[in-house]
């Protein structure tokens, strides 16, 4: 790896993890940032999936108490785990070409999803509630998180909330496990199957954990609606580029 590509990598890594600190959506920064330095899509993909997941986890740790340890929630962790390893052997078993025809629309959709978080939260707040129905949506929403994994966290918290009436604390607490889970299945694939570049993924890694350190300081300062609207035009721009790059060039 040259020196350009480790600054770009560790610049990324430091400005995504300020993204997720203060409104999330890392994932629209750190991905392309893969792909500029030369990384091949599906290894971006699962060296992106490894960079990220400490985000995840750190959050799930520090709500665990907030997490009901009942029966619904096992069968969930157990849906998440086996989503996440689908979506990871779904995405190894996805030819390099086609892939590469995805990544515009799925960066799109992902920052689509991001941008309509708050509104999806409200309307799914105000709908009945069907609880039965969260763990028949939960295993295609973490196949999702295995196999891109962008915006999985505004998915999850959209059923969450639509299927279930737990205060919002214990619902993000519930996402963040899921989504814990299911990236780490998916990364532990990833792993075995030696699709993930560790260079660039501890070089992310570490400016990731700078950057959440610094939004976490910054979080009392920066408006999250502003933070918000710079991520979505931010994911606009990418969409734009790779479409080009992949679509049109």
């Amino acid at each position: 790896m040259d020196f350009v590509n480790a600054l770009i990598l560790i610049g990324a890594g430091f400005l995504g993890g300020v993204m997720n600190a203060l409104a999330g959506g890392a994932t629209l920064l750190t991905f392309p940032a893969m792909l500029w330095t030369g990384l091949p899509p599906v290894v971006a993909t699962a060296s992106n999936a490894l960079a990220v997941t400490p985000g995840h986890t750190m959050a799930a740790i520090a709500d665990r108490a907030m997490v009901p340890w009942e029966r619904s929630v096992v069968i969930g962790l157990i849906l998440a785990t086996i989503g996440g390893v689908g979506g990871a052997l779904l995405l190894l078993a996805t030819s390099e070409r086609f892939f590469t025809l995805l990544v515009p629309a799925l960066i799109a959709a992902a920052t689509i999803l991001f941008g309509l978080g708050p509104r999806l939260q409200r309307l799914t707040a105000s709908r009945s509630h069907a609880r039965g129905a969260r763990n028949s949506w939960l295993l295609p929403v973490a196949i999702y998180g295995g196999y891109f994994g962008a915006g999985l966290g505004v998915m999850l918290l959209a059923l969450l909330t639509l299927t279930g009436k737990e205060s919002l604390r214990t619902l993000n607490a519930l996402k963040n496990l899921y989504a814990t889970v299911a990236a780490l299945a998916g990364v532990v694939i990833f792993a075995l199957s030696g699709t993930i570049n560790w260079p660039s993924t501890f070089v992310m890694l570490t400016g990731a954990l700078a950057g959440g350190f610094v939004g976490g300081k910054l979080v009392g300062v920066l408006p999250a609606v502003a933070v918000r609207g710079a991520i979505v035009a931010l994911g606009a721009v990418m969409t734009a580029a790779y479409a080009w790059r992949f679509w049109f060039a």
